[in-house]
C-alpha cells in the first residue's frame, strides 16, 4: 500500500518511531526545557514522600514537570494504548503486574539498555535486575508479624502458622495481594517440597482456616493491633515501625525462603527522547544512596545500592546490608505463577470464602 503524500503510517515501524532515536544518559543533570515526564507511582504518603526526597528537586535540577499518576493499577492503561503510546514514561511497580504486563508487548526498555544508562547499576545487587524487566531500587523481606505479648513461645519458623493455637487468630490476603502468592508458593515448597506443587499450597490454606482474610497490609496492621489476628503474613517494614511506635508486636523472618517485595521501576521503551532520558535519570536518584537512606528512615525500606548505609531504625532489627545476606534474597517464579493465576486463584477463593 502507497501512502499519500505527507501521511503517516499508523503504527510505526522501528525506523520510523521516534523511540528509536540514540538515548544516552551518563548520570550527570541536564536542561530538560520544560518537558513533562509522566510517572505512575503509589498515591497517599507514598506520594508525599517521593515529593519531598526526590521528585521535587528532580524537577527543579533538570527543568521538568513530572506528572504523578497515583491511579494504579497500570496494566490497563499500557494495554489501551498498546507499546507505542506509553501512557507513562516511568511506572513503578511490584513484580507480578510487571511481569503481567510485560507479556502483552513491547513496553520495556530491556534490561540491558536500562543498566547501561544508569550508572548507579554497577553498585546494585544482583538480584535489583534480575527480573529482567526494571530496576529494583527499594525492597522489605517477608515473614510474621505477632503480638508478642499474646504469643509464647513465639514462632520460629514458616510451618509455626498453622499450630492449632493459632486458628481463628491467623492472617493472610485477598489473592489478588502479592503477599499472598508469595505465601502461598512458599506454603507449597514447605508443604510439599516445590513451589510448583500447587496440590501442597491448596492442602495448606485448607489446613489454615479459619483465617482471617486482609485487602492490604494497613488494615493488617488493624486486625494485629486490635488482637483480632495474633501471627499475620507481613513485610518487614510495616510492623518495624508499629514496633518503633510502642506496639506489642514482634517479627520472624522466614528463613525457608526469604522472598522480597520489591519496588521496581521501568523505562517505557516507545517513550520520547527526551522523556526516556529523563526516566533513566529519575531511575539513577532512586538508586542513589542517600535516596535510598532517607526512604529508610521515613518508611523502612531497605536499599539495593550495595554503597548504601542501613540506617538505625532498621540497623537496631539487626537488618544488614552486605553481600552474604544479598545471596540468599529469593525472587519467585512469577511467569510460573502468571500461568497458574487462574488456576490458584480460583482454588483458594473457594477455600478462604467457605
Amino acid at each position: 500500500m502507497t501512502l499519500p503524500a505527507g501521511a503517516a503510517p499508523l503504527q510505526a515501524t522501528p525506523e520510523q518511531h521516534p523511540a528509536t532515536q540514540d538515548v544516552f544518559y551518563d548520570g550527570g543533570v541536564f536542561d530538560a526545557g520544560g518537558a513533562v515526564l509522566n510517572l505512575g507511582d503509589w498515591p497517599g504518603f507514598w506520594q508525599d514522600m517521593q515529593h519531598q526526597n526526590l521528585i521535587d528537586q528532580f524537577q527543579k535540577d533538570f527543568n521538568c514537570t513530572v506528572n504523578y499518576d497515583g491511579s494504579w493499577p497500570w496494566s490497563p492503561k499500557f494495554a489501551a494504548g498498546g507499546p507505542q503510546n506509553p501512557p507513562l514514561d516511568v511506572a513503578n511497580w511490584n513484580l507480578p503486574d510487571l511481569f503481567k504486563t510485560a507479556r502483552g508487548g513491547d513496553y520495556f526498555v530491556p534490561i540491558d539498555e536500562l543498566k547501561a544508562n544508569i550508572p548507579n547499576s554497577a553498585d546494585l545487587w544482583p538480584f535489583a535486575y534480575e527480573n529482567g524487566l526494571g530496576i529494583t531500587y527499594l525492597f522489605s523481606q517477608y515473614g510474621y508479624a505477632y503480638r508478642k505479648d499474646l504469643v509464647d513461645p513465639a514462632p520460629t519458623k514458616f510451618a509455626d502458622f498453622w499450630d492449632d493455637r493459632f486458628s481463628g487468630k491467623r492472617a493472610t490476603y485477598i489473592t489478588t495481594n502479592t503477599l499472598q502468592m508469595v505465601f502461598f508458593m512458599v506454603a507449597s515448597k514447605v508443604w510439599g517440597g516445590d513451589v510448583q506443587n500447587m496440590d501442597a499450597g491448596f492442602d495448606a490454606m485448607q489446613k489454615a482456616m479459619p483465617l482471617k482474610i486482609s485487602d492490604f497490609t494497613g488494615n493488617m496492621q488493624t486486625l494485629l493491633e486490635r488482637g483480632e489476628a495474633v501471627i499475620v503474613v507481613q513485610h518487614d517494614g510495616e510492623p518495624y515501625a508499629q514496633i518503633d511506635k510502642g506496639v506489642p508486636v514482634g517479627w520472624m523472618y522466614w528463613t525457608e525462603l526469604q522472598p522480597v517485595l520489591d519496588q521496581t521501576k521501568t523505562v517505557s521503551r516507545w517513550s520520547q527522547p527526551t522523556q526516556k532520558k529523563l526516566g533513566y535519570a529519575l531511575i539513577q536518584r532512586s538508586t542513589d544512596p542517600s535516596y535510598q537512606e532517607a526512604i529508610g528512615v521515613q518508611l523502612y525500606e531497605r536499599p539495593t545500592n550495595s554503597k548504601a548505609k542501613i540506617v538505625e531504625n532498621l540497623a537496631s532489627k539487626g537488618v544488614v546490608n552486605t553481600p552474604e545476606a544479598a545471596k540468599l534474597l529469593w525472587t519467585p517464579p512469577w511467569v510460573w505463577y502468571l500461568d497458574h493465576e487462574q488456576e490458584i486463584s480460583e482454588r483458594v477463593d473457594k477455600i478462604f470464602g467457605a
